[in-house]
């Protein structure tokens, strides 16, 4: 599997990754470390916890790193939950509509950490 069958196989932009790290050799080594990212777990036990604090930091961080990798379904989630736990700002979506969001979230990462182990194999 190359890099852009990789980011077919997950829903992702390769040219918008390219765009931002300039090379494929960055979006490889990049790509890569996001399968073992603490920062997804973060969110997850975060969100299990429902720990806003963790939450906002943990999905802000998350959207960054999709952003600039290309996944744009990733990071537009953790977005949505970055927004919605925004220090100061008013919630707006129900426990159960963030939970359902960051179920989409955990099926997209795991769908990209599967495409992972296949690339890297």
């Amino acid at each position: 599997m190359t890099l852009q069958e990789l980011y077919q196989y997950i829903g992702g932009d390769y040219d918008a990754a390219i765009r931002v790290m300039r090379m494929e050799k960055l979006v490889d080594k990049h790509i890569r470390k996001l399968a073992k990212n603490g920062v997804v777990e973060q969110l997850f036990s975060a969100a299990d916890h429902m720990d806003a604090a963790q939450m906002f930091e943990s999905a802000h961080a998350l959207k960054g790193i999709c952003s600039n990798l290309g996944l744009l379904n990733l990071a537009a989630i953790a977005d949505v939950l970055s927004e919605e736990y925004r220090p100061g700002s008013n919630r707006k979506l129900s426990e159960e509509e963030v939970a359902q969001k960051v179920t989409e979230l955990r099926s997209l990462y795991e769908k990209a950490k599967e495409g992972i182990r296949l690339y890297e194999g």
